[in-house]
């Protein structure tokens, strides 16, 4: 069924070692924080683990784990802030005459590290004092090599080259925020259907699959940890950020609309003929996505097929070959926490690793049950222990799934777009529940009491008769 958006269904280089530091607080000298690390530290250790010296780098697992964890305890310009200036105190950049021997060696790190942060979370870099925090730090080395002053530039202008990308996110898109929809059949003469737009089901799948990328490139890694959580327990009563899921939330009601849509193009037809085209088209559709490795237009494909109005005209269905549809039905079958349908992605994950071509790089999730999965990893793990110390083995796992996804999610999509079906799919009206339930009881007539008072129910409040 078509998914609602709450939290409960929402769910590399080589390191140098790790810097030196005095152990705190019970954690162990000298261990690096990832392979046989401690499986907790205080956020200040861990932020000194982020902090690159002249002769240490953090891995590129560690930046991102806790890049994409650390919002959870300290807002990302005031984790910039702390960075830069442990940088300037531990480099002495704040010394009149600076040692350029030693600036040369740390400088190259300091760039690294800021091009990984604005390349993955570019999103914490909106704010103007942030860019401050970059310009000064950067600003303090410069006179050390020309050459930084230039690589910061690009940096710079890479970063605004993705923030306005982001910017023209999914919700600008025609018809994706507010579709039309349908209270009761419209006329012929102005009504459109799928099958006269598109009419081949591998097309279809194929610019299904476009749409899904071109939707998910819009979702920052941050976006799954700024979903679920409200504060942190041992800082103020005050959250750490504000509602920032735009994207997240816009791709979730994509799933909707298109599980209505589904719905809208089965129960439009007067004739049971015609529908069981429908529904037979919509089933090799969803072989095909299955096929590409499209798993989350898969779902939504099946969740319209199964919504009741559409599953009880029964005078369809049994025009219908539904061998293909029951296949599909037990790969994405619920039973066993979706076990089917986890064997198939596994399956879909590494055919990706070993391409040979674009195609067999695609793997596009079914989305709920990806969040639906981050969300009771967030509730069944603390975020941080009671000794005060975060819990990095969790983030660690956390880390691991959401960078799976940011991985699938960058494929470029192999497939031509054809503006006139992708056009169709975000703006083409769709029925409303109670509409769909009037399209299904004229199609096929209520069979029992229960439906026959529904129907006159609806045909009195859409349209005004008894």
């Amino acid at each position: 069924m078509p998914q609602t958006l709450s939290a409960s269904d929402m769910v590399t280089p080589g390191s140098l070692g790790p810097p030196p530091t005095e152990p705190t607080d019970g954690e162990q000298a000298g261990q690096p924080l990832l392979d046989g690390a401690p499986s907790s530290a205080s956020l200040d250790t861990l932020i000194q683990h982020l902090v690159p010296t002249t002769d240490y780098y953090p891995e590129k697992a560690y930046i991102f784990t806790f890049l994409l964890s650390s919002r959870l305890f300290i807002e990302p310009r005031e984790l910039l802030a702390r960075v830069c200036h442990l940088c300037i105190e531990q480099q002495q950049l704040d010394q009149p005459v600076l040692d350029k021997a030693r600036v040369r060696k740390f400088g190259p790190k300091l760039l690294q590290l800021l091009a990984e942060w604005t390349e993955t979370f570019p999103r914490d870099f909106q704010e103007e004092s942030t860019i401050g925090h970059l310009k000064d730090v950067m600003g303090r080395i410069a006179p050390c090599d020309e050459a930084y002053r230039k690589r910061m530039h690009q940096l710079l202008q890479a970063l605004h080259q993705k923030l306005a990308a982001q910017g023209q996110g999914p919700e600008g898109l025609p018809g994706a925020d507010k579709p039309i929809s349908y209270r009761t059949k419209p006329p012929a003469s102005i009504h459109r259907e799928l099958l006269g737009v598109c009419s081949d089901p591998y097309t279809l799948a194929q610019q299904l699959t476009h749409v899904e990328l071109e939707r998910l490139r819009h979702i920052g890694p941050e976006e799954f940890v700024q979903a679920f959580v409200n504060k942190d327990p041992l800082a103020s009563t005050k959250p750490c950020f504000s509602d920032k899921t735009n994207n997240l939330e816009a791709y979730v009601k994509w799933f909707n609309r298109l599980c209505y849509l589904v719905a809208t193009e089965i129960c439009m037809p007067a004739k049971k003929k015609q529908r069981a085209q429908v529904v037979e088209f919509f089933i090799d559709v969803a072989r095909e996505c299955f096929n590409i490795g499209n798993f989350n237009s898969l779902m939504a494909i099946i969740s319209g097929m199964n919504m009741s109005p559409v599953s009880r005209l029964k005078k369809t269905w049994a025009k219908v070959k539904t061998a293909k549809f029951f296949i599909l039905e037990h790969q994405m079958d619920p039973t066993g926490n979706f076990c089917n349908y986890r064997t198939a992605l596994r399956g879909a994950a590494h055919r990706s690793l070993t391409a040979h071509s674009s195609r067999e790089k695609i793997v596009i999730p079914f989305f709920s049950l990806l969040i639906k999965d981050i969300y009771f990893l967030n509730e069944g793990c603390a975020n941080r222990l009671p000794n005060g110390h975060v819990n990095f083995e969790k983030f660690l796992e956390l880390a691991k799934q959401v960078g799976e996804f940011i991985t699938w999610k960058q494929v470029e999509c192999p497939f031509e777009q054809d503006p006139s079906i992708t056009h169709y799919l975000h703006t083409a009206p769709i029925f409303s529940e109670d509409g769909l339930y009037l399209a299904s009881y004229e199609s096929e007539s209520p069979e029992n009491q229960t439906e026959k008072e529904r129907w006159k129910s609806l045909r009195s409040s859409i349209l005004g008769k008894t």
